[in-house]
Protein backbone atom coordinates (compact mmCIF):
# COMPACT_ATOMS: atom_id res chain seq x y z
CA UNK A 1 0.00 0.00 0.00
CA UNK A 2 1.01 3.28 -1.12
CA UNK A 3 0.17 6.64 1.64
CA UNK A 4 -0.74 9.72 -0.51
CA UNK A 5 -0.15 13.10 1.60
CA UNK A 6 -2.64 15.90 0.75
CA UNK A 7 -2.68 19.55 2.50
CA UNK A 8 -6.36 20.36 1.24
CA UNK A 9 -8.92 17.68 1.14
CA UNK A 10 -9.76 16.23 -2.43
CA UNK A 11 -12.41 13.71 -4.56
CA UNK A 12 -11.96 10.40 -6.11
CA UNK A 13 -12.00 12.44 -9.50
CA UNK A 14 -8.95 14.19 -8.44
CA UNK A 15 -6.94 11.92 -6.91
CA UNK A 16 -7.79 9.55 -10.08
CA UNK A 17 -5.83 12.38 -12.29
CA UNK A 18 -2.75 13.12 -9.82
CA UNK A 19 -1.81 9.38 -9.42
CA UNK A 20 -2.09 9.59 -13.31
CA UNK A 21 -4.74 6.81 -13.64
CA UNK A 22 -6.79 8.58 -15.84
CA UNK A 23 -5.83 12.14 -18.26
CA UNK A 24 -8.15 14.35 -17.41
CA UNK A 25 -10.77 14.81 -14.60
CA UNK A 26 -13.49 14.26 -17.51
CA UNK A 27 -11.99 10.55 -17.96
CA UNK A 28 -13.09 10.15 -14.18
CA UNK A 29 -17.08 9.68 -14.90
CA UNK A 30 -16.37 6.90 -17.85
CA UNK A 31 -13.12 5.08 -15.59
CA UNK A 32 -15.46 4.94 -12.53
CA UNK A 33 -18.37 3.32 -14.66
CA UNK A 34 -15.73 0.73 -16.36
CA UNK A 35 -13.75 -0.06 -13.29
CA UNK A 36 -14.46 -1.42 -9.54
CA UNK A 37 -13.64 1.34 -6.97
CA UNK A 38 -13.36 0.80 -3.24
CA UNK A 39 -13.20 3.26 -0.90
CA UNK A 40 -12.88 1.23 2.92
CA UNK A 41 -13.95 -2.08 1.05
CA UNK A 42 -17.02 -0.29 -0.23
CA UNK A 43 -17.65 -0.02 -3.86
CA UNK A 44 -17.74 3.81 -4.83
CA UNK A 45 -18.67 4.82 -8.08
CA UNK A 46 -19.02 9.00 -7.47
CA UNK A 47 -16.20 11.52 -8.91
CA UNK A 48 -17.13 13.40 -6.27
CA UNK A 49 -16.43 11.68 -3.41
CA UNK A 50 -14.51 13.94 -0.85
CA UNK A 51 -11.44 11.45 0.38
CA UNK A 52 -11.38 11.62 4.10
CA UNK A 53 -7.71 11.11 6.24
CA UNK A 54 -7.45 7.44 6.81
CA UNK A 55 -9.43 6.35 3.87
CA UNK A 56 -7.56 3.31 1.65
CA UNK A 57 -8.58 3.32 -1.98
CA UNK A 58 -7.85 -0.12 -4.02
CA UNK A 59 -8.30 -1.19 -7.45
CA UNK A 60 -7.33 -4.05 -9.56
CA UNK A 61 -6.84 -1.21 -12.40
CA UNK A 62 -3.93 0.64 -9.94
CA UNK A 63 -3.44 -1.01 -6.53
CA UNK A 64 -4.25 0.43 -3.07
CA UNK A 65 -3.65 3.46 -1.83
CA UNK A 66 -4.08 5.16 1.70
CA UNK A 67 -4.95 9.01 1.98
CA UNK A 68 -3.58 11.24 4.60
CA UNK A 69 -3.76 15.18 4.94
CA UNK A 70 -1.02 17.30 6.71
CA UNK A 71 -2.25 18.66 10.13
Amino acid sequence: METKIFGDIITLGQFLKLEGIIGSGGQAKWFLSENVVYINDEVEDRRGKKLQHGDVIKSDEFGQYKIEYKQ
